[in-house]
């Protein structure tokens, strides 16, 4: 049985219900939001391999939604909405969707796009991608990390915070645009958080914390280089 897990995002119930039958009934698991801050807090503690996001709901639509997943993650989207004008889905797939489904949908349509696009975005054999810089490699899928081989156990928002960096080699980042990018623009903490973070990491990281440096006076650079 395919033990793939996808997350609906959707203000309406009985859509979030009616496609997970569907996707049950078709070896699937699944979870839901009803809301794009509340899909941001599952995906944080999860693996998906798949989103399917509305566009209007409240709180966070599904535009905003996708932009902030987009930075930090390589998950695949299909957006499933009312919203059917042209403009919305060249936007949609603009924005990183990898498909674009139109309200009222058919069961067999809507597992065939979910199929396709885990076809275009997995390899056949199950094997994952991986981000290698230097001795640390990163694996996505598995949301593991290996230094030299060795496994670490990391927090979800030092891994979050690794993959970030490991996505962004050789930029300057200040704390607020750190914290923004990783908690999110909703977080309430302060830029110490960051800090707290950093230091921890680094710590784990042993002798390949200085792939993390500091840039006095304005935050932190990720790199080969320090």
């Amino acid at each position: 049985m395919n033990e793939r897990k996808i997350l609906i995002v959707d203000d309406e119930q009985e859509i979030c219900q009616l496609v997970g039958m569907y996707l049950e009934n078709n070896g699937y698991s699944w979870h839901q939001a009803n809301n794009g801050e509340d899909a941001l807090k599952l995906i944080n503690q999860y693996n998906y391999e798949l989103l399917i996001l509305d566009i209007m709901m409240p709180i966070m639509d599904g535009w905003t939604l996708c932009k902030k997943i987009r930075e930090t993650r390589e998950v695949p989207v299909i957006f499933l909405t009312a919203k059917g004008e042209e403009w919305d889905k060249v936007n949609g797939l603009k924005m990183g969707a990898d498909d674009y489904i139109v309200k009222p949908f058919s069961p067999g349509e809507l597992i065939a796009r979910v199929d396709a696009v885990l076809r275009r975005t997995k390899n056949h054999d199950g094997s994952s991608t991986l981000l290698k810089i230097g001795n640390i490699e990163i694996n996505e899928k598995a949301r593991s990390v290996f230094v030299t081989n060795k496994e670490l156990s990391l927090t979800l928002k030092e891994y979050d915070l690794l993959l970030f960096f490991s996505k962004h080699q050789d930029y300057v980042f200040s704390r607020e645009q750190i914290l923004e990018k990783v908690w999110g623009i909703d977080y309430f903490g302060t830029a110490r958080t960051v800090d707290t973070h950093i230091k921890t990491l680094r710590i784990k990281l042993g002798q390949d914390a200085d792939y993390i440096s500091t840039v006095w006076g304005v935050g932190y650079k990720f790199g080969m280089n320090g």
